[in-house]
């Protein structure tokens, strides 16, 4: 243990976990100056093929930072395996040589578990690991590598008359991997589930090298505990997911969407609820944005026009799927009507050009909310029925905290997915501006308390969240965790300091 101690006995417990953080991860950086030996990356690059191991600092620059911006760390080095025989040899000898790793998809997290600490990890990028390596229109099955951009794997499904339904923002950039490892929401949770439900079997490289195959495609399989769902939202840190069987659905051939313009967030909820019923539950996106939300978006493109003649408080983006045999258009339209008396204004998208304005009005709001700079990004969940109250307590408390700030609140409703979001006013100094989203944070995560909520529905922890995860993970499911971690990486060498403290020593 460092020769520095942790007086218990004074501070707040907050102050007392957030130095419990830092010394360990004090003992850890010892530990890992050692693993920085360049000695290491040249017997490494030994076991490798010409090529797949990168050390020059011009090739690391890619590999330092995250989609936001926010998390910055360079690479002790970085590895490209291209199969995954490559993988397991690197993990062999990093767990041996005790080198820490960390796997990189498409570096479109936002929580930083997939940033290296800088200059003491090795990156392991699954890029090169892109293959389809099966589909099957029959079974509605497909097996991918690791490294697959998410929307290569749609378009891949949407050949074959299938659907790969994990739908968000990032689909362009992320890989299958990575939304694996961090279980993955998106816009159709409502109707298809989270990534979890999804995968139906894993290949995993665990931290020692050895390689577990569990890609069946079986949708019933009660052969003992379902392993894979160890792996399923672990961030990288219980082993290296290097492919998936993936569960596809029928390709929709129909699709429908509307605005609808609200007078209150309760009123928004009872329209969810509605539509559901009313549609024989074939609502595959049901998306909050308040006014504040919409009013982002036109003042950043001046091409999206208000899209209701009326301004509502609170506006909800409605879609609506399914395949042949149903006058879907018929369907949402009499949904919509008998609800009425919840509508104030709305508006039915009368082609797929007028759905994708629609839907460009909620993507505008989020790619350019923070205008460049770092703000705080919250992705809570809370039951349903909740949300209405939780936003009448919290806004309000934020707003009138943080009076030169812009609090934004927008979200999936169907999975009880809000996020709350605060920016910064411009030209803020960097220390403040840090302890102004700390501040802000806490105010979020303590109303959320209340309502037994969530402070990570589809984010996950890593870096960034772990002191609010500590403060509020019982000591049973800690307990469990840790045994986890340390039965599948006893030395700590998989992405150390993600969702739980590195280990002591490493």
């Amino acid at each position: 243990m460092h020769s520095s101690q942790i007086d218990w006995s004074a501070g707040d417990d907050k102050t007392r976990l957030l130095d419990l953080i830092a010394l360990l991860d004090d003992d850890c950086a010892m530990t890992r100056a050692e693993a920085s030996d360049p000695a290491h990356l040249a017997a490494l690059a030994a076991r490798l093929p010409h090529g797949t191991l990168l050390d020059a600092q011009a090739d690391l620059d890619r590999y330092s930072r995250d989609w936001s911006g926010d998390h910055y760390g360079r690479p002790l080095a970085v590895a490209r395996p291209a199969n995954t025989a490559e993988v397991a040899t690197i993990l062999r000898y990093c767990s041996a040589h005790n080198v820490p790793v960390v796997p990189q998809g498409g570096l479109t997290g936002l929580v930083g578990a997939a940033v290296p600490e800088d200059g003491r990890e090795l990156v392991i990028s699954l890029e090169r690991m892109h293959a389809v390596r099966l589909l099957s229109a029959i079974d509605f099955t497909m097996i991918v590598e690791a490294g697959c951009v998410l929307e290569d794997a749609k378009r891949a499904a949407e050949a074959a008359g299938c659907l790969l339904p994990i739908s968000f923002g990032a689909q362009g950039s992320c890989r299958i991997g990575g939304i694996i490892a961090t279980n993955a929401g998106g816009f159709n949770v409502l109707h298809y589930g989270m990534t979890r439900a999804r995968v139906l079997g894993l290949e995993v490289v665990l931290a020692d090298g050895r390689i577990w195959n569990g890609l069946r495609r079986l949708r019933k399989d009660n052969r003992g505990v379902d392993l894979k769902q160890m792996f399923i939202g672990s961030e990288g840190t219980l082993g290296v997911v290097t492919a998936a069987a993936l569960q596809l659905a029928p390709k929709p051939e129909q699709v429908e969407t509307a605005l609808v313009g609200l007078r209150s967030t309760q009123d928004a909820m009872a329209l969810y609820a509605h539509m559901r019923r009313a549609s024989s539950d074939l609502v595959t996106a049901f998306e909050l944005l308040l006014r504040d939300c919409l009013d982002v978006s036109l003042s950043h493109d001046p091409t999206l026009a208000d899209p209701l003649a009326q301004i509502c408080p609170v506006y909800a983006l409605i879609e609506l799927s399914c395949g042949g045999g149903i006058a879907l258009r018929d369907v949402l339209e009499n949904a919509l009507a008998g609800a009425a008396d919840l509508i104030a204004d709305g508006v039915v998208a009368a082609s797929e050009a007028q759905s994708a304005r629609l839907w460009r009005l909620r993507e505008t709001m989020v790619e350019c909310q923070g205008n460049g700079a770092p703000y705080l990004r919250t992705d809570v969940s809370l039951p349903i029925s909740s949300i209405p109250d939780f936003l009448a307590e919290t806004l309000p408390h934020l707003r009138e905290r943080f009076p030169s700030s812009r609090a934004l609140a927008y979200g999936h409703v169907g999975d009880g997915n809000i996020h709350l979001n605060l920016i910064p006013p411009p030209g803020i100094d960097p220390l403040a501006r840090t302890a102004l989203l700390h501040a802000a944070e806490t105010v979020i995560f303590d109303g959320l308390d209340r309502y037994d909520g969530s402070i990570s529905a589809e984010h996950g922890i890593g870096r960034l969240k772990q002191a609010a995860f500590l403060e509020r993970i019982d000591p049973v499911s800690l307990s469990l965790a840790q045994g986890l971690k340390h039965m599948l990486d006893p030395g700590g060498v998989l992405s150390p300091g993600r969702i739980l403290p590195a280990v002591e020593g490493r």
